[in-house]
């Protein structure tokens, strides 16, 4: 309780208000002239809207037009934006990650009743029913706030939050006269939602806010971005695909500084008996055991650094150790960063903007269609509603572009859901793998797998570039169908980053067997060969532009990248069901951990490769 015993103790106290709160509300464009009110509201928990505003119902003849909800103000003398006193406090009726939705409405007490009420769902639904149509509808009325560090993105989780039934009564409007923003009160970590007006308001007259309110890369994007309330047709759209500008490559990007090649340097390995390997990887330092390699913990004695931060100064790299390597291309982010492998990706067809007509299948076919939420936000609904206008399947995967671990990832066929994610961060929505070739567990069935590869580039001009012939295999824990996508283990294969998790192991070896066992008419050696030459068609397109949106050719650079593959279903011209492999992503330096378990002799095969030429357990790209 908030007790003004002295002026002293007042000015205290919302001087630690500002304080822990100055950055929050700064960041959210609350005017510095409501914080003394809104200090005062929080520590005193005084809920007042319904002291200015009032909630009107209207219902319509028509049984099928659900009745609807308006907020006007009724106090007296109207709302001033310059009254410091017209800041509220809106409470919220449920907060909650998308993953535990189904289970809150499922478990906690009294939550899918109210839902129902909120949203004017029949009473007389069967609740399974009930809990499908909240999951479906909740996308309309849901706002989101991030939690957690702010330097570490990977710990930054999206929480999303429905208000309570005065808030969502709240309608929109492109010239609002409200704003509605998120509130976390420190130290306690309780969220509100902060309600004051940006227009002054006369009795009677309407309280709106902008339901996507934010920054809009584009004018036409908020028809787009308001679709779950105001439903539009975007088939006129083209939704074919263009390669941006070079800008885009480096929105965002710490340029590398290219080194002078006019003189090729190239390593003599028979000056050294042995080349000495500076690792900030501790499996390096713990499992490279080759006879013409020693490990130095001292980085200027190195002839080799392997880092596992991004190197930026090749230019001075060169200047001052032109005969050290780096496991670093520069700009090979063009492969690493998920919008810009599918910018990369796309260059290996010849036709590019077509797809085909009755299928929409587009090109190359080992890429899934993804769509740039931030950049290609309408193509990507015409292209979504075309296919709905064919019947065809709409599940998508929506990821964030540089996060991983399925951070923040949505598997969803709800163009609702879809539209109000680039709200928690830039997306790529990525056409969801709906016939995955599966693999039969005894333990539990038929599950989702992925293919991990290696990728060993050694050099750019020429293309050099090897893939390690030890894959390695990632599996689901439950069978697989379309169905409960926020069950993680039905539909993801990464189980390392959970403790509860089974980790289900198999050599690539012991795969191969029991593929060839399950699937007798696709080999395997068919099977790899495909995918040999997707790697090597992607590492093509890469390497082919210079940069900043291909990888630049750089004589010290070696390095290791990760390729995650699935194999889908795919009936080819003659009418024969075919796998087709599928990229998922590239990682650079990936967790190579297990790859040591499995192989011990992993990081010796990748460094007698990269910097001795000798070819061992891998296959030339070509």
């Amino acid at each position: 309780m908030f007790i003004m015993d002295s002026q002293k103790d007042g000015i205290t106290i919302f001087s630690n208000f500002v304080a822990h709160h100055r950055g929050q509300l700064e960041s959210s464009g609350v005017p510095e002239h409501f914080w003394e009110v809104l200090c005062k509201k929080l520590n005193e928990q005084v809920f007042d809207a319904g002291n200015t505003f009032k909630l009107l119902k209207t219902e319509y003849e028509t049984e099928s037009v659900k009745p609807s909800w308006q907020v006007v103000v009724s106090r007296e003398e109207g709302v001033e934006v310059k009254d410091a006193s017209q800041i509220y406090l809106i409470d919220h009726a449920w907060t909650f990650q998308v993953s535990e939705a189904k289970r809150h409405l499922k478990t906690i007490s009294g939550l899918l009743e109210r839902m129902k009420g909120l949203m004017g769902i029949e009473d007389d639904i069967a609740d399974d029913e009930a809990v499908d149509y909240v999951l479906n509808e909740m996308w309309k009325f849901n706002q989101t706030y991030t939690v957690g560090s702010v330097s570490n993105a990977e710990e930054r989780i999206p929480v999303w939050y429905i208000m309570d039934e005065f808030g969502s009564a709240i309608q929109h409007s492109n010239e609002p006269t409200f704003r509605a923003v998120p509130f976390i009160q420190m130290p306690q970590q309780v969220p509100y939602t902060l309600l004051f007006p940006v227009k002054d308001v006369a009795t009677g007259e309407e309280v709106t806010r902008d339901y996507v309110e934010g920054p809009i890369t584009h004018p036409s994007f908020r028809d787009a971005l308001l679709l779950p309330w105001f439903p539009k047709s975007f088939v006129l759209e083209d939704f074919r695909q263009e390669e941006p500008d070079e800008e885009y490559f480096l929105e965002g990007h710490v340029i590398e500084s290219l080194p002078d090649l006019d003189g090729d340097h190239t390593f003599k390995q028979e000056h050294k008996a042995k080349l000495k390997v500076y690792s900030e990887y501790s499996f390096v330092n713990k499992y490279l055991k080759h006879p013409k390699f020693e490990i130095t913990y001292v980085e200027e004695d190195a002839d080799i650094l392997w880092y596992i931060h991004h190197f930026k100064d090749y230019r001075e790299l060169r200047e001052r150790k032109s005969s050290a390597f780096v496991n670093q291309f520069p700009f090979e982010n063009v492969i690493t960063i998920k919008d810009l492998i599918c910018i990369v990706s796309r260059r290996t067809s010849n036709d590019i903007e077509d797809s085909d007509s009755e299928t929409l299948e587009t090109k190359p076919l080992w890429l899934p269609t993804t769509y740039n939420l931030k950049t290609e936000l309408l193509k990507f609904v015409s292209y979504y509603q075309h296919r709905q206008g064919k019947g065809l399947d709409n599940h998508w995967i929506c990821k964030p572009w540089n996060l991983a671990r399925g951070i923040d990832t949505h598997i969803t066929n709800n163009l609702n859901h879809i539209l109000r994610l680039p709200f928690t961060g830039p997306k790529i929505a990525q056409k969801y793998i709906e016939d995955p070739v599966l693999f039969s567990r005894a333990d539990c069935g038929d599950v989702k797998f992925d293919i991990r590869y290696v990728i060993l580039l050694k050099s750019v001009k020429p293309l050099v570039a090897y893939a390690y012939r030890n894959f390695f295999l990632r599996f689901s824990n439950k069978p697989f169908e379309l169905s409960d996508f926020e069950d993680y283990e039905k539909h993801f294969t990464v189980m390392n980053y959970s403790d509860s998790a089974l980790l289900y192991r198999k050599l690539c070896h012991e795969f191969v067997d029991e593929f060839q066992h399950q699937y007798p008419a696709h080999k395997w050696d068919d099977v790899e060969a495909s995918i040999f030459k997707m790697l090597h068609e992607l590492l093509v397109a890469a390497t082919s532009r210079n940069p900043p949106i291909g990888v630049a050719h750089n004589t010290q650079s070696r390095a290791l990248y990760a390729a995650d593959i699935m194999l889908a279903w795919r009936m080819n011209s003659k009418g024969r069901l075919v796998m087709q492999p599928k990229l998922l992503e590239v990682n650079w330096a990936p967790d190579c951990q297990r790859a040591c378990e499995y192989y011990p002799d992993f990081y010796d095969d990748v460094f007698g490769i990269l910097f001795m030429d000798e070819e061992k357990d891998v296959f030339k790209l070509l």
